[in-house]
């Protein structure tokens, strides 16, 4: 048994993730997905202080603290990989593997916005700058268009999914990730999905060379066939993924140093 801490992308909640957990549950695992603070059920918070990248990596922390959990799988989904990385930085002796699902790999200093691509940046920065420090982020309709088309899955689900979206604080995309080095010492995998085509609408690519680090790093690595969210398009073979490589997963004891 193992226990996984799923952590959505931008835009989203642990609600994503529920088909996943699931399944995941099915086959013997405790599973968590939680929301990050001004998502999701929880977009009521931080009206007055605006959540930071610092206030997500502290709601991953509070999962493990809480249900004190220990030779976790921490995986995060896109925007995900910048929480989970902070918080494996910062738990390092609480987790086994931490997984990125075509997910963002920050370095010591790095921000959400010097992963993606200039445009999304500018625009992100122009807004703060329009509306201020708690402004949040809506969801480009373009954006969403790319990544869930119309027709790829019913159109009951498809509207169920936008209507529960909820726009992204800017504060947690523009703040720096800050790592000690502990995180170096972890196993990681990278689930890469090749069916995604999102790269138009964003102006560029920001997940291939987060993948191609994974790969060149030795990083346990997998590919799964589907578009950028695959909980969406693919739960049960999201799940296999997932708990294969938390059976293979090396001792984090006996990693070799980070390249």
């Amino acid at each position: 048994m193992t226990a996984f801490v799923i952590v959505h992308g931008a835009w989203g909640g642990g609600w994503e993730w529920s088909p996943v957990a699931r399944l995941l549950r099915s086959r013997g695992h405790d599973v968590f997905t939680p929301t990050l603070t001004g998502m999701g059920e929880r977009a009521h918070l931080g009206r007055h202080e605006p959540p930071t990248l610092a206030t997500h990596v502290e709601d991953v922390l509070a999962v493990l603290d809480i249900e004190d959990l220990c030779d976790a799988v921490l995986c995060g989904a896109s925007y995900g990989g910048m929480p989970v990385t902070g918080a494996a930085d910062l738990a390092a002796d609480r987790i086994r593997l931490v997984v990125y699902v075509d997910a963002l790999v920050p370095r010591d200093g790095q921000s959400a916005l010097d992963l993606l691509p200039p445009p999304f940046g500018d625009m992100v920065r122009a807004g703060i700058d329009e509306h201020g420090a708690l402004w949040r982020v809506p969801m480009p309709a373009d954006l969403f268009a790319a990544l869930i088309p119309p027709g790829s899955v019913p159109d009951a689900d498809r509207d169920r999914y936008r209507v529960r979206m909820r726009d992204h604080p800017a504060a947690a995309f523009t703040q720096p990730v800050r790592l000690r080095g502990a995180i170096d010492r972890l196993p990681r995998a990278f689930v890469r999905c090749t069916a995604s085509d999102v790269a138009d609408e964003l102006g560029g690519d920001p997940i291939e060379a987060c993948a191609e680090r994974a790969r060149r790093e030795g990083w346990l690595y997998r590919e799964i066939p589907t578009p950028h969210d695959p909980q969406i398009f693919d739960p049960a073979g999201t799940a296999a993924v997932l708990d294969e490589l938390a059976a293979g997963a090396p001792d984090a004891a006996t990693a070799g140093p980070p390249v």
